[in-house]
């Protein structure tokens, strides 16, 4: 296990209140475009961060008064103008009916339509490495438009992303959540020639109960039962992912349903489920640990309590099983991004993008052009 601990403080912003004219602020906010650059990471692999992964004193991108004079814009606005004119959303509405709602149906589970969004930058007959993500709430709220621009730092390295949407506890308990998930990455699998996902470049990834969803999703075999509820109407076979990105997730949900370690949200989940304890050792990525899963990243703030103590527990038996792995611990990080600094946050993709790059799912410079 590699951990990285990295403990830095939040970058501030302020600006002046006198009253300024825009040619005035323009030269006060005017960068050496070469420094900008470097700073940003920019013309580099990253969206914001160096080559080396170091984040350097956070600088925001301006466009100078002689760009705004020959019609130039900075960098940032530059990508921006770009991906809004390339970038495709699928089914684009071309290709939907008037009153049709945007996303595309991948299942029907207790007669809800679930969907999932397909953003590729570029056209869908690349291929290109794929990221699905699977927005958290506690399995019981939030929706996956809620978390849309989480997408944004793997589109400009090029990637495909596949947005997901599952049943929370209110439409369907555990561990309805996990067989959705692992149907979304079935369908990515079977539509890959579709929209261009790579099938031996798919990164799953997630946020808190989302993290602990895209563990799930990629560490699970068929023959672990998940992915029997669908097995004739979507088939049942191998779904192997190249990596799992997780964002604080949870390892060991025995521990959320007793003891110090309980919450409201992982009750309600398994709420009214018989033999619950026994399931939720079912549903803990902590039992899946084995040799061969595919190489797992996780990203964890020290004083996200329990789930940090299972965290350093998980990647020790990712060690022991041989599964190449790595830690980035968040030193005082709560829970979530906002519990985290700027810079703890820069430096953290950094790191993912490094650990992807490192087992082939990206190549190093690569960016969206």
């Amino acid at each position: 296990m590699r951990q990285v601990g990295n403990a830095t403080e939040g970058v501030k912003f302020q600006n002046g209140r006198e009253k300024r004219t825009e040619g005035e602020f323009l030269r006060e906010m005017r960068l050496n475009r070469r420094q900008l650059l470097r700073r940003l990471g920019l013309g580099t692999a990253t969206f914001g961060m160096s080559s080396n992964g170091k984040a350097d004193e956070a600088s925001l991108p301006t466009t100078s008064e002689a760009d705004v004079e020959q019609g130039e814009l900075g960098p940032v606005t530059r990508w921006a103008v770009r991906a809004a004119l390339e970038f495709r959303v699928h089914p684009s509405y071309g290709r939907r009916l008037p009153w049709e709602i945007p996303g595309i149906v991948y299942k029907r589970g207790g007669n809800i339509d679930l969907k999932l969004d397909v953003f590729t930058p570029g056209i869908e007959t690349q291929k290109r490495p794929t990221f699905i993500y699977i927005h958290g709430g506690g399995w019981v709220h939030a929706w996956k438009e809620d978390f849309i621009f989480i997408l944004l730092p793997y589109l400009t390295r090029g990637m495909n992303t596949v947005n997901v949407e599952y049943r929370k506890a209110d439409q369907s308990p555990a561990p309805a959540a996990v067989e959705d998930c692992r149907d979304a990455l079935r369908w990515v699998h079977k539509h890959a020639e579709e929209y261009g996902f790579s099938t031996s470049k798919i990164v799953v990834a997630g946020g808190s109960s989302g993290g602990h969803l895209a563990l799930m999703t990629g560490m699970l075999d068929p023959s672990d039962g998940f992915d029997d509820t669908t097995a004739y109407a979507l088939g049942h076979g191998p779904l192997p992912v190249a990596a799992i990105v997780n964002f604080f997730g949870q390892y060991d949900l025995t521990e959320l349903l007793d003891g110090p370690g309980r919450s409201d949200w992982a009750l309600e989940w398994f709420s009214g489920v018989p033999n619950r304890m026994e399931l939720a050792k079912k549903l803990s990525p902590l039992s899946y640990v084995r040799k061969g899963l595919p190489p797992i990243i996780s990203i964890h703030g020290t004083k996200d309590i329990p789930t940090y103590q299972q965290a350093v527990r998980f990647h020790e038996a990712l060690d022991r099983a041989g599964v190449r792995n790595q830690l980035v611990t968040i030193k005082g990080g709560g829970h979530g991004w906002s519990t985290w600094s700027m810079q703890d946050n820069l430096r953290s993709q950094a790191m993912i993008f490094k650990f992807l790059e490192a087992n082939g799912i990206l190549t190093e410079g690569s960016q969206s052009d």
